[in-house]
Order: C-alpha cells, then structure tokens, then sequence
C-alpha cells in the first residue's frame, strides 16, 4: 500500500461506521478496534489519534495502542510504512502539541513491554522519512525519548567469549559492520583468550548487544588487518604485550543512530583492560577510512596537485577534472600489485590531507569525526592494510590508526573544536 492510499483509507470511513451513529464511550471505541482487526483495515485517524490525546491510563487507548503495537512487529515493510503514516495523519492538528507525541510512544513502550519495538519503529522513521512528509517530527520526538532511555548511565559493559550464550555470539557474526566474520572458526579466533570483545547491553534489551568493539594485543601498532585477523597467527603473550588494539567497533540498531554512546564504550574498555592487563601502555585503532575513494573521485586535478610526490604527477593531472578519479583506479591496482614508491606516498599524502579535512567544523570522515570526538588523535595511515574487496572499493586498501592517550584527550578534543584535528608528526610530515 502506497503512502497516499493509507492516507485515503485513514480518512475514508468504514461501511459499518457510516451505518449507525458513531460513539464516544470506550466500549464504542474497542467495538470499532475489534472490527478492524477482524477486517484487517487500518484504523481510523480519529481512532489513532487517541493514541496522542488520552490519558496513559485510559483503557480504550491502551488496548489500541496493545494492538496497534502487535500487529506493527507482525507487519512486513510497506504494511508498517502505512501504519506510521496513519500515525502522523492523526497528529496532524494537534494544537498545541506539547508532550503527546510523547505520550503516544511511552503508551506504546508500556501496553506492549517491548522497547524493541520503540528502537525498530525509529529506524523505519529513519528509512522512510523523505517519503512520508511530517514522518521528521515523530522520528525526532522519538529520538529524545530513546537518548534518555539509552543513557549511558543506563548500559551494562560484558565481555564476550567462546563460553558466551550460543544466541549471543551469532549475533556478532550478524552485526560485524566492520570486517566480516566469515566462519565459526573465524569467529572462535575473534573471541579467544588472546582477544577481547564487550558489548554494551540495556537492560530492556537484555539480549541484544547494542555495541560491540573487538580487541586485538600486540608488541606494536598494528598497521594490517590480514594479518591481524589470521586464524594461523600465534597466540599472543598477554603478560608481554604492550598495545591494545581495537580493530572493530560496530553499531548494532540503526534505530539508535545519533545516540551516541560509543565514546564511553572505549572509555569503559580501556578502564576494563588496565584493570585485567595493568602491564599495557598504549591504545589504538586500526580503522577502515570508508568515504575516501568517495571523496578522491569527486576531485579535479587542481584540487590533488598540490598532493602528490612526483613533479611529473602534478603537471599531468593540472587542468584533468577526472585526476581524482583516474587516481582512486591507480592506488586500487598499486595496492595488490607493482607500484612505484612514489605512487604509493601521493596514496598516503591524499589519505592523510583527507582526514584532516573539515567542512561545517565537523571533519568529513565519519570513523575520524567518531575518534578526534573521543580525544584521540589521528597517528598513521598504513598502506595496503586492507586489501580485501571491501577495503579496496572504500579506501584503496589503505587504514588509519588513532591513538587514545588517557591524558591528552581533552587538550584533544579542545583542539578539534578550534578547528585544529590533532595528528601526529608522522602525518604531519607527509
């Protein structure tokens, strides 16, 4: 069903509605409930807009709100995108509209115990909220809501391994948004007691991992995820490692975008990690850079020359519109293959300048806008550190570390906001 024939079935009245007088009493109005149900026609505005305006102890509202709740979870797609255009349809004249917005999504929390449903319901709004017009209100409500129920404050740290709950652990291999997890092999190595992973959990959401982060020891800064991720690599010595090295961080409900609790994920690890390894020193990241092959294609050669190492470079690419395009195929095909050491330093220099580039203050990278938010600073970008198709198709193969030094990451993070993302010498020097 299209948004514009929900939107004439909520405004068009039933055939039993029109054939006695309509009503106001709540028996009236659960009568009205159980034959839409039965019918299976989707509610009448002024049915839905109860939702809104009744009291949070009115029966009536409740059981429709109950109902309402059972029958979205069951919906497929384009049933549930009819289902919240009724909700905004039945919103529309509320005047002045104060805290029912509210109240509709603490009803629905409340008659159906499932604040799985709040969490799907916004990342339907999230997905179809340019099709159905009004949808950013109710999305936006609902996100204020979530960010006071999901409060940091609010979340358990666990750590998973191989002993983990069987349900919890294919959950991982669902949600790994960062370096796919091919095998149960591949995921008992992720997980042995070498490694470590923690989630943070709601207690609402008891079995669902909201975020998860992958740790990885090391004696170095690792600048190569094949290697890192070998199941063949041995095991390593705990007690002689110095780095940790978070490899993974992956959001698991798109329908807490924008509610930021990952920052204090890292912080909680790295506080889990001193207490268990008291023997480490030093905390980074070996991260993807996901949006740069999109940004290098976009730019001429006017904006790259300056970028790359070689004389000869520069003037060949002065006056192309292509260059940053015919660029991002060169570094593709030098990351797998022959490549001269000057073509891979105009790769590392164009990476770095990318990362450090803002616009509206907010740096363009979203993994970087993620890390310099959290105080860390952008340390190395690593050639060829991923050079499986995805890393290839995002970034040329190449990977960024970040550094969190415990404590510089507020002289950092002040820095970031002048405007001034902190790096290290090494990228300054490319």
């Amino acid at each position: 069903m299209t948004t514009q024939e929900a939107s004439k079935a909520l405004m068009t009245p039933d055939a039993s509605a029109t054939d006695a007088p309509e009503k106001n009493d709540a028996s009236s109005l659960l009568g009205r409930l159980s034959r839409w149900l039965e019918r299976d026609h989707l509610p009448r505005e002024s049915e839905v807009g109860t939702l809104y305006r009744a009291k949070l102890t009115d029966v009536a509202a409740n059981k429709l709100a109950k109902q309402w709740g059972l029958r979205y979870q069951e919906a497929e797609g384009p049933e549930r995108c009819s289902l919240l255009a009724g909700l905004v349809q039945a919103g529309v004249g509320l005047e002045p509209r104060g805290d029912q917005g509210l109240r509709l999504f603490r009803r629905l929390y409340a008659q159906t115990d499932s604040l799985q449903l709040l969490v799907e319901l916004r990342a339907d709004m999230l997905r179809w909220r340019n099709q159905v017009a009004g949808l950013t209100v109710l999305e936006h409500e609902l996100e204020s809501l979530l960010s006071s129920w999901f409060d940091v404050g609010m979340l358990e740290l666990r750590p998973l391994n191989w002993d983990s709950p069987a349900s919890l652990l294919e959950k991982l291999i669902q949600y790994e948004a960062v370096h796919e997890i091919r095998s149960w092999d591949d995921l008992r190595h992720r997980v042995a007691s070498d490694r470590r992973c923690y989630a943070f959990f709601h207690p609402r959401m008891n079995g669902v991992p909201l975020i998860f982060v992958e740790v990885a020891f090391a004696q170095q800064m690792a600048d190569n995820v094949q290697a890192l991720l070998d199941p063949a690599k041995p095991a390593d010595n705990l007690s002689k490692t110095r780095w940790a090295i978070f490899y993974s961080i992956s959001n698991t409900q798109p329908g807490l975008r924008g509610i930021s609790f990952g920052n204090f994920l890292l912080k909680r690890v790295i506080d889990e990690l001193l207490r268990e390894l008291p023997r480490l020193k030093f905390f980074a990241t070996l991260s993807p850079i996901p949006k740069f092959v999109d940004w290098l294609g976009k730019q001429d050669g006017a904006a790259i020359q300056t970028l790359l190492s070689d004389k000869g470079e520069k003037q060949a690419v002065q006056d192309d519109p292509a260059a940053g395009a015919k660029w991002v195929e060169r570094l593709r095909a030098a990351a797998t293959g022959a490549h001269a050491d000057t073509v891979r330093r105009s790769g590392l220099r164009l990476a770095a300048h990318y990362l450090k580039s803002m616009k509206n203050n907010q740096l363009l990278d979203p993994v970087a806008r993620f890390h310099l938010g959290n105080g860390a600073r952008i340390e190395r970008v690593n050639w060829a550190a991923d050079i499986s198709a995805k890393g290839l198709v995002q970034s040329c193969g190449m990977m960024a570390n970040y550094v969190y030094e415990l404590d510089q990451l507020d002289d950092n993070l002040s820095q970031l906001t002048a405007g001034k993302p902190k790096v290290s010498r090494a990228i300054q020097w490319l």
